[in-house]
């Protein structure tokens, strides 16, 4: 068993294996740092400082465009993002090797990243503007439009009576709740580049187990990612356009790298 096991880890490249232990040493981290500085009196929560804030809120650092990435939300979250690294990635750093490898899955990462906060400001623009005119002449009335939709987020049905300095609070706090974690957006740029680099080799999907060319499963992803995207379901907290991000930047720097002659 002992030589089975040292034979898997073996077989797994360097790079993806470093990328692995550090998700899984961070997501226990997750677990155990708020119960271990709890001794101190101390609130530590990993996912409120590394996972990635919206740019207008004071909770933001741009070094969350990089740490987002390794922080998870939950078992099943880190378990098929690192499966899904272990499959793809496996056979993408034996094929460009441990730096071209690396640096593909922190650009697309980042560009998930990048992705995910334009769709939040193009979200958020018209409630924000509304809050910056609320501010400014010190009333509720232009919040009320949106009242169904901050009723989601505060325990409070009637704006009527709100003055500058309530709504800047809230406006705050507003600004402070979306955050996004996971290796998904870089996942979803190693599987377009595993799609372009093997586009005849044949994969299944658990909820559909019949073979299928890397290249349509590609493309079937992509189309439900974008179809998810918009139709935002309610409930849906999946960063459907950050999965869309990584593609995105995925194809753009296996373009770049085509054109060079330097895809292989």
């Amino acid at each position: 068993m002992n030589n089975y096991r040292s034979s898997f880890l073996n077989s797994i490249p360097p790079v993806v294996k470093n990328l692995i232990a550090i998700n899984l040493i961070l997501w226990l981290a997750t677990l155990v740092a708020p119960g271990f500085f709890s001794k101190w009196a101390l609130n530590v929560d990993l996912t409120d400082i590394l996972g990635m804030h919206y740019w207008a809120s004071n909770k933001f650092n741009p070094a969350q465009l990089v740490t987002y990435m390794f922080m998870h939300g939950g078992f099943s979250h880190i378990f098929f993002n690192m499966f899904a690294l272990y499959m793809f990635g496996s056979a993408l750093e034996q094929r460009w090797g441990p730096k071209r490898f690396l640096f593909y899955y922190l650009v697309t990462g980042v560009g998930a990243g990048i992705i995910q906060q334009l769709f939040w400001t193009v979200e958020f623009h018209s409630i924000y503007t509304a809050m910056n005119e609320a501010i400014a002449a010190n009333s509720s009335e232009a919040l009320i439009p949106f009242q169904n939709l901050l009723s989601r987020y505060f325990s409070l049905t009637n704006f009527e009576y709100f003055t500058a300095p309530a709504i800047i609070d809230m406006k705050q706090m507003f600004l402070d709740l979306p955050v996004t974690v996971g290796a998904s957006g870089s996942v979803f740029g190693l599987l377009l580049a595993f799609g372009w680099l093997f586009p005849e080799v044949r994969l299944m999907l658990l909820f559909f187990p019949v073979p299928i060319k890397a290249r349509i499963f590609v493309l079937i992803y992509g189309v439900a990612e974008l179809f998810l995207g918009v139709a935002r379901f309610s409930g849906d907290s999946v960063a459907h356009f950050a999965h869309l991000g990584g593609m995105l930047f995925g194809a753009i720097l296996i373009l770049f790298w085509k054109k060079k002659n330097q895809l292989y």
